[in-house]
């Protein structure tokens, strides 16, 4: 079976095809499968935006579809930035202005405990759809370390780690991370 990755984000998909890889036929690219459409992501919740998403591109292609909405939420900021994570600062997919924002928001707080979410949909053509979400908690640190990950991953430092996750090998935080948890509690349901 053909499995579309309701994604033009090169970092998540590299994530979901080397966790998936063994259970579909094949796994494209919503644009290596030719298709230039934009969800707008209007849901309040990570799983709302991820359900439009993953339903869009299943009824445009006629294929499987397999969306992800994912961020960071900072609790001591009433759990901001949240489903704006990847445009925080203004402009989507801007990470260094994110994270600048994010650590001058968190400056005067004492409590540093964020965690992530995502909020993982797959659509079959025939509109069935299997939901799950994952969640990997930590803290965020006053500085950038590591060259690794992408997003928030140079100053989120899971728990029972000292490493941030952009220090982590790519083995290392698929183990953990909430895409991973995500897909895993998503394929025990498939």
């Amino acid at each position: 079976m053909k499995l579309i990755i309701a994604s033009n984000n090169k970092h998540k998909i590299k994530e979901i095809k080397e966790m998936l890889g063994a259970k579909f036929d094949e796994i494209v690219s919503q644009r290596e499968a030719g298709i230039d459409h934009e969800t707008v992501e209007d849901g309040v919740t990570f799983m709302e935006n991820a359900r439009k998403k993953a339903r869009e591109i299943a009824e445009i292609s006629g294929f499987a579809a397999l969306a992800d909405d994912s961020g960071i939420t900072a609790h001591a900021l009433g759990d901001r930035p949240g489903i704006y994570s990847a445009r925080f600062a203004g402009r989507h997919g801007d990470d260094e202005a994110n994270n600048d924002l994010l650590l001058a928001s968190l400056s005067d707080k004492e409590d540093k405990g964020a965690h992530y979410t995502c909020a993982m949909v797959l659509v079959y053509p025939d509109g069935t759809a299997v939901e799950a979400e994952g969640y990997m908690y930590g803290r965020i640190i006053d500085e950038r370390r590591g060259s690794r990950g992408f997003g928030y991953d140079p100053i989120f430092v899971p728990d029972g780690e000292s490493r941030t996750v952009a220090e982590m090998t790519d083995e290392e935080k698929n183990a953990i991370s909430h895409r991973a948890k995500a897909l895993s509690l998503l394929l025990s349901r498939l």
